[in-house]
């Protein structure tokens, strides 16, 4: 009887465990993991995905492991292990030292050149990763400086999201989308990098005349951080030339994908598996982000039990009829929307719902009719993180630590200037979207 209750109402009740998900991990009450693998277990306990392998004498298409994506899991399991091992070696903050000494000392080019460390690293290494290196030197500048650090700090925030939207690597929700739609690391870089750079110098721009009067200081304040020592920032330099060496080669890894056809989970598998020859695992898999890492995995089968019930493909014929069809009004939907819910909730469980439906239409509509609304997808669950506090998880790593320095970064003050960057960078993708891929 229940059975057949689950059976006729899947849709619905896979829907009601996905939107009950997203309003838990909304409220940030309980941890999202949690969230995520107690509406995993709700769905494998009702039956909405199967938990046997197989079926009579084949094998079971809705097997609840069939929906976990492992290219996503080992990716970002192996890319979390060789950032981890290579920090330890003090490299990126010898090179973000380098390049403040270049500035002269100039508060209006320290914070552009923070920026675009910060947009940079962020394309390579995860947003937290990134700033949680660049933070203490940015506290260090300011005091040197007797500056605010909340201008330098509000666009090095920016700064991260829009950087890692320019590669496969950079934020999760690409991760997700280069798996679902096939593409590589280099269709990341040569559609998504122009755009970035676009978006990215036009922030910088307006941010810097924004906070124009907040980034003034003396000469004599100046020469200080000029004249910064960075003879002792190496701590180990046979980790740094063995780390940056390695990851030179799962980078490049990376870039021959079309070539050697190896997928980047496997690169970045063996690259991780090399450095930690000379690890301790036990002190290097302590760092990896496990929460992260089983909220992926809850998510998936979450959504997993949409998609066996047909709901991914009922909402990809709805979106398809809202658009009537129209790639151009279809892309446009997808991309401001993403960017707003994007601002408002968690980026990844949305973009791990979206990318099932942009499959469907894929199926119904033809890969042409898709790729730009990939593009779109990405663009805006990644760029729509600056929107608020809470879009992103390197927002809220900044507020938290520059709280506990004594520079609150209230709610409102946030996105007051979120809404506008989002705004300015959802308009920019949104011309070079219709003019790359679809004036015509």
């Amino acid at each position: 009887m229940i059975a057949n209750f689950i059976i006729e109402n899947s849709v619905a009740i896979s829907a009601a465990l996905l939107i009950i998900s997203y309003i838990f991990i909304a409220l940030e009450k309980v941890p999202k993991v949690t969230v995520a693998l107690l509406g995993a277990g709700a769905t494998l306990l009702l039956g909405l995905v199967s938990q046997n392998k197989t079926v009579g004498d084949g094998l079971n298409p809705n097997y609840f492991i069939n929906f976990i994506d492992f290219n996503v899991i080992f990716l970002l399991v192996s890319m979390m292990i060789i950032v981890n091992i290579t920090t330890k070696s003090g490299v990126f903050n010898f090179i973000a030292n380098e390049l403040l000494k270049l500035t002269k000392g100039k508060p209006i080019a320290i914070f552009s050149i923070l920026a675009i460390f910060t947009a940079v690293t962020s394309a390579f290494l995860d947003n937290v990763t990134t700033v949680i290196l660049i933070m203490p030197t940015t506290f260090f500048i300011a005091k040197k400086l007797e500056l605010n650090p909340l201008p330098l700090l509000i666009g090095e925030v920016f700064a991260s999201n829009i950087g890692g939207t320019a590669t496969l690597i950079g934020d999760p929700p690409n991760i997700i989308i280069g798996s679902a739609a096939g593409f590589s690391f280099m269709d990341f870089i040569k559609v998504l990098t122009p755009v970035i750079a676009m978006i990215l110098a036009t922030v910088i721009v307006f941010l810097s005349f924004l906070f124009r009067k907040d980034l003034k200081t003396t000469q004599d304040k100046m020469a200080q951080i000029a004249n910064i020592d960075n003879s002792k920032t190496i701590t180990d330099k046979a980790l740094m030339l063995r780390s940056m060496f390695v990851l030179g080669l799962v980078i490049l890894g990376f870039i021959t994908h079309d070539v050697t056809h190896i997928e980047t989970c496997v690169a970045a598998m063996v690259g991780a598996s090399i450095l930690l020859l000379f690890e301790k695992p036990t002190n290097i898999l302590r760092d990896v982000e496990w929460n992260t890492i089983f909220f992926f995995i809850g998510l998936f089968i979450i959504i997993g039990g949409v998609e066996a019930s047909g709901g991914i493909k009922l909402m990809a014929e709805w979106i398809l009829k809202v658009t009537q069809g129209s790639q151009t009004a279809t892309s446009m939907l997808i991309l401001w929307a993403s960017g707003i819910i994007s601002g408002i909730i968690d980026n990844i469980p949305y973009t791990a719902t979206m990318s099932p439906m942009l499959v469907e239409i894929q199926k119904t509509m033809g890969v042409d009719y898709a790729i730009p609304l990939w593009w779109c997808l990405s663009l805006g669950a990644c760029l729509g993180g600056n929107m608020t506090m809470i879009g992103a998880a390197a927002n809220v790593i900044v507020s938290e630590n520059s709280a506990k320095e004594g520079h609150p970064i209230k709610f409102m003050q946030f996105m007051k200037y979120g809404v506008v960057v989002v705004g300015i960078s959802l308009a920019i993708s949104a011309l070079y979207v219709y003019f790359m891929f679809l004036k015509g």
